[in-house]
């Protein structure tokens, strides 16, 4: 970037309502990138994504092709990862389970947000009794632990990767609700909430325009921060059988096939576990960037 040009993104005088906007991003893009533990995450993820989208291209094998002949074969020239009880090579598995993944997390990550930001925006500004029946509700779902109560789910409404999806969304969404009123709550009754208020805002309006703005930056940080909670819970559906079903290439599902082989090939198990371990990591270093951009006094703390 040539200095004229970051000269204008970094002026303390933006004579233009975009030169401010784009000037904030770029601040906020320095900040991240001086976090290395952040950018790592990042490049990670990138990765993920890269894999995912020309898995095909990528993989080495067939992800479904049996061989029983080459069975549990070690990591070798031929299998780099090697092979499950089946013979099909498990690296080709796991670039094909990462479009899995982030299926899982994407869907999730964009249903559960959005239902806590609409419960939670609705409870702290209406206040009063809706607000005591919302957040009543929150704290029902709140007081069962987020496995148990997607496997409830998942038992009712039958074991499939859509409906691990939906059972994990509708059981994530009470920590976003209980975050959105609470910023709710501080800024309801700000001035320029009032001025709105006398020019005619009415309350979808005032929500809509006003105030779910303000809260969306710590939601992404709390979203980024529980994806390695998903990638879990997804795994752990998947290893009880309840969330991809065979052939398909879920990184849980592949734990659960390599338990019984545990002792003797390790490598049939661990290869999905350290996947889920370095996504779950990425993730996390991702949102304690996140968070010192979006939240600074939040990650100071």
């Amino acid at each position: 970037m040539s200095q004229t040009r970051r000269d204008w993104l970094l002026s303390d005088a933006p004579q233009t309502r975009r030169q401010a906007r784009l000037g904030a991003i770029y601040q906020g893009w320095l900040t991240f990138r001086a976090n290395k533990l952040a950018m790592f995450g990042l490049i990670i993820l990138v990765i993920l994504i890269f894999t995912a989208i020309f898995a095909p291209w990528i993989a080495p094998q067939n992800p479904f092709s049996q061989d029983l002949g080459g069975r549990l074969a070690p990591p070798s020239a031929e299998h780099f990862l090697g092979t499950d009880a089946l013979g099909r090579d498990i690296l080709s598995r796991l670039i094909h389970g990462a479009r899995i993944t982030l299926f899982i997390v994407g869907t999730v990550a964009l249903i559960a947000p959005i239902i806590g930001l609409f419960i939670g925006t609705v409870a702290g500004f209406a206040g009063g009794w809706l607000d005591q029946v919302l957040m009543r509700i929150t704290d029902i779902f709140l007081a069962f632990p987020k496995l148990i109560l997607a496997l409830a789910f998942v038992a009712a409404l039958g074991a499939s990767i859509g409906n691990a999806v939906l059972a994990l969304a509708l059981t994530a969404w009470p920590p976003y609700a209980r975050l959105a009123r609470a910023e709710t709550l501080t800024i309801r009754n700000a001035d320029y909430i009032a001025a709105a208020r006398l020019q005619g805002a009415g309350p979808m309006r005032l929500l809509i325009r006003h105030i779910w703005p303000l809260c969306i930056s710590s939601l992404i940080v709390r979203v980024a921060l529980d994806m390695a909670g998903i990638i879990l819970s997804a795994a752990g559906l998947g290893f009880l059988g309840l969330g991809a079903q065979p052939p398909m290439p879920e990184w849980g599902a592949m734990i659960s096939d390599g338990r019984t082989y545990i002792l003797d090939f390790w490598w049939v198990a661990a290869m999905p576990g350290l996947a889920i371990f370095i996504v779950s990591l990425s993730f996390n270093l991702l949102g304690d960037g996140l968070r010192d951009v979006l939240d600074p006094k939040g990650g100071k703390e």
